[in-house]
């Protein structure tokens, strides 16, 4: 097994993640069977309990392994399936250090961080790398391992918005340790390191300057580990004197030195790494020059070149709580990326808080409840993702009112399903009292109740989690067709609430459709409105399975509704692109409607930017870590 470990220097979100993800692609495009790590060094056991303006999304394995959203970048990039082992955080290693230390395992030894807890790091390592994750027999040929956090800086400062201190993350130093002691146990050809640093522009001078990467890589050398490949973040492809003056510096071959530079969409990374020959420098330092080709990417380069190709646009309306922050629902933004693309559509994304469309906004901030309204008028479809709790969940309602009375193409998923059931009961069948217990124990119309495997006192890995079947109760239905008229279909779940089932044949004779449904029958996965162009609501998630060649079934679905493409995809939905004209339709350079912006909290609405020095892209098309 090789083993290439990514670490990032300077600042946090440099985009180490994706970077990791793009070296996995440039390793399987020569041929190498890849698979990943991340490491987390936080003390949460996983990410399932933490929330989403803290660490973005949540995203779900098949197993049921509430995860870090980078294994997503990972599982879209190398459409392949991870575990939640795939995971390392600090409160897993722990955790099972203190199990065998209360079994006696340890036979009565002090039990240290040094070399207890180092020793189990790289014993976990050891043990998932050998994993299968490609569907095929056997161990990978090469293991991506991320580590979280930033290295190299010995100085307390304040680097983002909650003001957490930070000393060059003191609790990555554990991980550090242990993946120095493993590039000493596994030997020269089995191990390379890429440090992601920055190389930032001072705007008043215009030079590139290195000393921050000096520094972090001083510190990362301090601690015992020495890269042998510099990723260098910048806004232009870095000047060869610059590459000269860190290779003098960072004791790095020049040829070594790559240039992470600003892009239209992140999937010209991989592109830039096979161009400047990253995939030589790491096939050298693993001893894999004789085994490996060189890398097929025509079909990455296609895509990139038509993405930023597309200019007509499709708008749709994401209404949800946490949209100050589009990285909590990154994986819902690249499955409508994935299908805008497959129906050569220019992606424009509205974030429209959920709060800022109810009657209460109406009276207290009356500019953004305005605005709000104008983005889900202005749009061709809406989409109301999952959450949890009851801040917003009347504008969400709201939301899907405005889509069911108005014919405009709606997704709901998971509590995006949920809320459509109780608009329709509230405002069809005229059950005014109707509600969700999450929302309303005591609600005389429970439209929406507790999930009887779950727990409601303990939030850590109780809900329904991971992979589970549905199966099409007609055939004759939007969501089947898309599927490809298949019986079944596997998608991965997060809820602990459900739609009654009690009350399911009114909802049917009122003109809803349960479409989907498990094994069982007692649970309802998937809803449609038939009369509707395309409304459609579902339990599961399935943006979270969606891939850059292989959009999601429902996500491509909507665009097509929304730009006026489904039924001839209906008609043949293995081939997205076989009746949409093989011309890209262009009108020119799309300008975007300009709204003022909502609220958030009761704070100015700002688009995140995603990476220093870059720009953050609302249509979906720009560089988004």
């Amino acid at each position: 097994m090789k083993y290439v470990l990514v670490t990032g220097g300077v600042v946090s979100g440099l985009g180490k993640g994706v970077t990791a993800s793009s070296i996995g692609v440039v390793l399987k495009a020569c041929g190498l069977r890849v698979t990943s790590i991340k490491i987390d060094p936080y003390l949460n056991t996983d990410a399932g309990t933490m929330s989403p303006f803290e660490h973005g999304e949540v995203f779900v394995l098949d197993d049921g392994g509430e995860v870090d959203l980078d294994l997503g970048n990972y599982e879209r990039f190398l459409d392949i399936k991870l575990t939640c082992d795939n995971n390392i955080t600090t409160g897993k290693i722990y955790q099972s250090v203190i199990n065998k230390e209360r079994r006696g395992d340890y036979l009565g030894k002090t039990v240290q961080v040094v070399p207890h807890i180092t020793d189990a790091i790289q014993e976990w390592i050891e043990r998932v790398a050998v994993i299968p994750v490609d569907g095929k027999e056997g161990p990978a040929d090469v293991c991506v391992i991320e580590l979280g956090g930033t290295i190299g800086a010995t100085i307390f400062s304040r680097h983002n918005n909650n003001g957490i201190l930070d000393a060059g993350d003191i609790e990555s130093m554990p991980f550090i340790e242990a993946l120095g002691q493993f590039s000493y146990r596994v030997g020269p050809g089995n191990f390379c390191l890429v440090h992601v640093s920055l190389v930032p522009v001072l705007s008043v001078v215009g030079e590139q300057k290195t000393k921050p990467t000096q520094h972090s890589v001083r510190g990362l050398r301090g601690l015992g580990l020495t890269p042998n490949i510099l990723a260098c973040r910048s806004t232009k492809v870095l000047n060869e004197n610059v590459k000269e003056k860190l290779s003098q510096f960072c004791h790095v071959p020049a040829s070594n030195i790559i240039t992470l530079n600003d892009v239209t969409n992140i999937w010209h990374i991989p592109l830039l790494l096979r161009d400047q020959k990253a995939h030589d420098a790491i096939l050298k330092v693993l001893n894999l020059q004789g085994v490996a080709r060189e890398p097929d990417l025509d079909e990455w380069t296609n895509r990139a070149k038509l993405c930023d190709s597309l200019h007509d646009p499709v708008r749709i309306a994401m209404v949800g709580k946490y949209t100050g922050l589009s990285d909590s629902y990154l994986s819902v933004w690249k499955a409508l990326l994935h299908a805008s693309v497959a129906c050569r559509k220019k992606l424009v994304v509205d974030w429209v808080p959920s709060t800022d469309l109810e009657d209460t906004t109406a009276k207290e901030a009356p500019d953004a409840y305005k605005a709000a309204w104008n983005l889900l008028k202005g749009a061709d479809g809406i989409l109301v993702p999952g959450g949890f709790g009851d801040r917003g969940v009347q504008g969400k309602i709201l939301a899907a009112k405005y889509a069911r009375e108005k014919n405009v193409p709606y997704l709901g998923i998971c509590l995006g399903m949920q809320i459509a059931v109780i608009e329709f009961a509230r405002s069809v069948m005229n059950l005014q009292d109707a509600n969700s217990t999450e929302f309303d124990p005591d609600t005389r119309t429970p439209c929406v109740v507790f999930m009887p495997e779950g727990s409601k006192t303990h939030m850590g890995a109780t809900m329904r989690l991971g992979s589970r079947r549905t199966y099409f109760e007609v055939t004759d239905c939007k969501a089947a067709k898309l599927y490809g008229n298949v019986s079944y279909v596997d998608e991965r779940h997060r809820h602990r609430y459900e739609v009654n089932p009690d009350m399911v044949a009114k909802f049917e004779s009122a003109g809803l459709a349960f479409v989907g449904k498990d094994e069982t029958g007692k649970r309802m996965e998937i809803i449609e409105l038939p009369a509707h162009p395309y409304f459609v609501g579902v339990q599961f998630h399935p943006e979270f399975k969606s891939r850059p060649g292989k959009p999601s079934a429902l996500f491509l679905g909507l665009i097509a509704s929304s730009c006026g493409q489904l039924d001839a995809l209906l008609q043949n939905p293995s081939q997205p692109n076989k009746h949409i004209p093989a011309k890209i339709s262009s009108n020119g350079v799309f300008s975007p409607k300009v709204y003022p912006n909502g609220h958030q909290n009761g704070h100015a609405y700002k688009p995140v930017k995603s990476l220093v020095n870059g720009n953050y892209y609302a249509n979906g098309n720009g560089v988004h870590v």
